[in-house]
């Protein structure tokens, strides 16, 4: 029996993908798991991999075409069948085009935008000034700030305008005359810098990418909709990072552990404690997941992006590792799996090999909780009445307070610290 294979939906605001190629076409055979398609959403290009094995029947949009989740893309059946599923995709393809043309009417990057109108309420350059001086707002400001004569500029800006170069090149003119009148009253060389004074260029301008759009919608709506708070810990991480250590003596270098593996399953653990913080509200009831998906935030061109490692509670540690580092290779390249971004429950965003000492993350809906974690560092640490070395870890956990409250989210801090500070218990 034939399958109508759909747009797959990759996120809580996933709408729409575009199909940009075809790996299979209409006769081929393909089996199940192989990728049928390549789409791009807001965040990637993702590979479509086929739930059915069989014959492809139909493919029923275009490569190019701008498809809404769960809208059919192709049927996959046995060789003979009579399918003829209908596009849906009509009216999004006349709107995407509309968009086109609007963009094409806009100037091409780089292009200097035409300035606004006579009476525009956003004047790029100010009007003349008494004494006929015309200077740009910021080259205004920095006249002023270094008491700098605008009058004697020569201006380089549209219609002689002074503008903020100007006042710069007049800056670094100033510094060095007086550097001159040094030398010739000292009679001895003025010591050079050993670096540049760079004269800042022209403002650039830099379209932000449909990953960043969607990253900023996403953490606009969470930071405008759901009432954070914070609670952070400092935990002891000796004994992890001396059994890390050790397991990482005896594995090659490409399946080494990572102390955010262990922070991952401590989590997972925890999370198993506490599924309060493992649910999401909708409506007036909250809904405690009954899988333990960690979204482990993953640094990627222009952005950033979650990668999922599903049950996280029930692997190993050599597993979460090893599902990690190859989800965030594909999210690297720009070719993750439906599969590898979906179904987080709880999120994790670590900056701890920035040498970050403490920072608060937002939470990604729908979830109702994301565990920010620093860096680890070895700093003083008062213990039994005496100063000595210890590696230290702060943590911060941000939390829907919809969904729960400061006690309970301090409570699960205070036991993720049992699996950090004796790691052993992650292992039994």
């Amino acid at each position: 029996m034939a399958e109508t294979i759909n747009m797959p939906k990759l996120g809580f605001d996933m709408a729409e993908g575009t199909l940009i190629r075809w790996v299979k076409q209409v006769g081929e055979t393909i089996h199940k798991g192989d990728v049928l398609a390549e789409i791009e959403t807001d965040k990637a290009t993702v590979e479509v991999e086929s739930p059915a094995s069989g014959v492809v029947l139909q493919l029923i949009v275009s490569q190019g075409d701008v498809v809404p989740v769960n809208a059919p893309i192709a049927v996959v059946g046995q060789a003979g069948e009579e399918v003829s599923v209908q596009s849906s995709v009509s009216s999004d393809q006349t709107a995407e085009g509309g968009m086109q043309k609007a963009d094409a009417a806009l100037p091409p990057a780089g292009t200097a935008p035409t300035p606004p109108a006579r009476g525009s309420g956003a004047q790029a350059v100010s009007s003349p000034e008494a004494g006929g001086v015309k200077a740009s707002p910021l080259a205004k400001k920095i006249a002023r700030d270094n008491n700098v004569n605008l009058a004697a500029l020569q201006g380089t800006g549209p219609g002689g305008r002074v503008v903020k170069r100007d006042v710069e090149a007049a800056l670094v003119s100033v510094q060095s005359s007086v550097i001159s009148d040094q030398s010739a009253v000292t009679g001895v060389p003025f010591p050079q810098p050993s670096y540049q004074v760079a004269v800042a260029a022209e403002d650039k301008v830099i379209p932000t990418s449909k990953l960043r759009q969607a990253i900023g919608r996403r953490l606009v709506e969470s930071k405008q909709t759901v009432p954070h708070f914070y609670v952070t810990h400092e935990y002891k991480m000796d004994m992890l990072l001396e059994m890390r250590k050790q397991f990482n003596a005896y594995l090659p270098d490409n399946e080494k552990i990572s102390v955010n593996d262990f922070i991952v399953k401590a989590a997972a653990l925890t999370l198993r404690q506490f599924p309060n913080l493992n649910a999401t509200i909708k409506g007036n009831e909250v809904v405690q997941f009954g899988h333990v998906n960690v979204g482990v935030a993953v640094t990627v061109p222009g952005g950033l992006m979650t990668v999922v490692v599903k049950d996280a509670d029930q692997k190993m540690l050599r597993q979460i590792s090893a599902e990690v580092k190859a989800m965030a290779a594909r999210a690297r390249e720009g070719r993750i799996k439906p599969d590898d971004v979906d179904g987080s429950t709880f999120s994790t965003s670590n900056l701890g090999m920035y040498d970050v000492e403490d920072f608060i993350a937002i939470i990604n809906p729908p979830e109702a909780a994301i565990l920010a974690i620093s860096s680890a560092r070895e700093v003083p640490v008062v213990e039994d009445g005496q100063v000595k070395a210890g590696w230290r870890m702060k943590a911060t956990i941000s939390v829907d307070h919809r969904v729960s409250d400061g006690a309970e989210a301090a409570q699960f801090m205070q036991k993720l610290a049992e699996f950090l500070e004796n790691p052993v218990m992650m292992l039994v």
